[in-house]
């Protein structure tokens, strides 16, 4: 803050000046990271609570808003779905796309105040790629051959083949930095922007500005509050009040709410994230194709964009490759038309006369209550009840229930590249193919997309998985959401990202 008090003419006493020179000249010797000016501010953000605070496990967007600031990503991504560098100043690729050598930033230090090394970044990959640990990014660096320190600040990753996504999946929202050997993630020992203070599970976590974070100017904020919210209208309401400064993921129907709301600035951007509608197909009844193919038959996915989305994002079209992948997404095969009387027809055929009857889990974020609702009411015109579960997110998800249920809605993020979907999702043994579908047909073609160095044969490659994912997938996606946030105007340099919880608050800044 700025003094109002003038400046004094009296000389400083001798024991005065010599103990400030000492005290100047220790902080220039301690390598520690200096701002241009101090920090001020304190950011309260409505999220859901935690479930998971290990980095390996997080997944809701609240978790990883949290990791993102509490640790840092070895290679991170703008908000135009670029790699960037974060720990990890520069890099070098062979020219057979198998070797990458990584140059690590310097006077780096943990918020104990152990250095930053190689080793840390080897011991955590090695950690992530263990397939005894179950991850879920075990199958993600499944193609790491190996991973050396070839210094205390160069680290080099060596693959079986060529992945030309290597770098995404560095990116990825559980590959963050901890210190070797960490066994208590409690702790939340990171080298990132902001040191914890207070956790308390059940209400909030609260973080000050680490004086010591390596970037020289970040973070502009004195303070990060993430207050818990279960429910969304709460965290809207929390926002008109002024008990929190942002909320980001909510309904289309509440951000247009928010729209004339006097203080705060609303935003939103196109995204490649979904909902996805999916039937098991590995048990009754969606093991029978024409089952799978009588939902399909029976969801009107205009109807849904205009009713639920209220015309934010994109029409989607049962593949997880958006239009904002404008190299990769193609509308060549064309959706089949809405028939409720064929849908009928299907399930009659596949033993099912009368119908059928279906609980339909949700979680309680975002537009999938109302997308579930909207399904309800179209699918039971085609001989389709469904009992609509409405579950909070965090209870939905949490010890991996979303992945058991027969029908269900689950909310996607955005990924910065496509060929996250395919491997985390859909291919045979994916970690988190929650409708255990199994196609020896698109594994090959995730196989060529994902390591081909040809673009035109990795183009083709997408081409055929849409198309395959529209004839027979067992998943709807009908449409792409926006992403919204809406946040005080006291606040500058906020950029939302596509997925919000990888928003990057370093930068952000309180007005003067």
């Amino acid at each position: 803050m700025k003094s109002n008090n003038q400046p004094t003419k009296k000389r400083l006493p001798l024991f005065m000046a010599v103990f400030l020179i000492m005290m100047l000249f220790l902080q220039a010797c301690s390598g520690a990271a200096t701002t241009s000016a101090p920090a001020e501010g304190t950011l309260r953000v409505a999220m859901q609570p935690l479930v998971q605070t290990d980095p390996a496990l997080i997944s809701s967007d609240s978790e990883v808003l949290v990791a993102n600031h509490i640790y840092d990503y070895l290679v991170d991504v703008d908000p135009q779905s670029n790699p960037i560098p974060r720990l990890a100043t520069g890099w070098d690729v062979s020219e057979d796309g198998l070797v990458y050598t990584f140059t690590l930033a310097e006077g780096v230090t943990f918020h104990d105040g152990s250095p930053f090394t190689a080793q840390d970044v080897v011991w955590t990959f090695n950690r992530l790629r263990d397939p005894d640990a179950e991850y879920p990014t075990s199958d993600l660096y499944a193609n790491i051959e190996s991973i050396e320190a070839t210094g205390d600040l160069e680290v080099i990753f060596t693959l079986n083949q060529p992945n030309p996504f290597f770098l995404y999946d560095l990116s990825d929202n559980h590959a963050l930095v901890m210190k070797a050997e960490t066994e208590d993630t409690t702790q939340f020992n990171g080298t990132g922007p902001f040191v914890v203070t207070n956790y308390s599970p059940e209400d909030r976590i609260e973080m000050t500005a680490n004086a010591n974070y390596w970037a020289e100017g970040q973070p502009k904020l004195a303070g990060l509050e993430i207050i818990f919210f279960a429910d969304e209208t709460a965290a809207v309401d929390a926002l008109r009040s002024g008990q929190v400064d942002l909320a980001m993921r909510m309904s289309a129907a509440l951000f247009e709410s928010l729209k004339d709301e006097p203080g705060v600035n609303t935003i939103n951007i196109p995204t490649n994230g979904f909902d996805l509608v999916r039937l098991r197909s590995d048990r009754e009844p969606g093991n029978n194709p024409k089952v799978i193919e009588a939902f399909k038959l029976a969801t009107d996915r205009d109807a849904i964009f205009s009713l639920v989305t209220q015309g934010y994002g994109a029409v989607g079209r049962d593949s997880p490759i958006g239009p904002l992948y404008s190299a990769y997404y193609t509308e060549d095969t064309p959706i089949p038309a809405r028939d409720v009387e064929a849908a009928r027809q299907l399930l009659a055929d596949a033993g099912y006369p009368d119908g059928l009857t279906l609980d339909l889990h949700t979680p309680d974020t975002g537009n999938r209550p109302d997308l579930a609702v909207v399904l309800k009411e179209q699918w039971a015109e085609a001989g389709i009840d469904v009992n609509v579960l409405v579950e909070p997110e965090s209870v939905y998800y949490g010890d991996d229930g979303w992945l058991e249920v027969t029908l269900g809605i689950t909310g996607w993020g955005s990924r910065p590249y496509p060929q996250f979907y395919p491997d985390v999702m859909l291919v045979c043994d994916a970690k988190w193919n929650e409708s255990h579908f199994c196609d020896e047909e698109f594994d090959q073609l995730a196989l060529t997309a994902g390591t081909t160095l040809d673009e035109d044969e990795r183009v083709q490659a997408y081409a055929d998985i849409q198309e395959l994912l529209i004839e027979r997938g067992p998943v709807i996606i009908p449409y792409f959401f926006g992403q919204f946030a809406a946040i005080s105007d006291k606040f500058d340099r906020f950029d939302l990202k596509a997925f919000a919880g990888r928003t990057d608050f370093r930068d952000v800044s309180f007005k003067q």
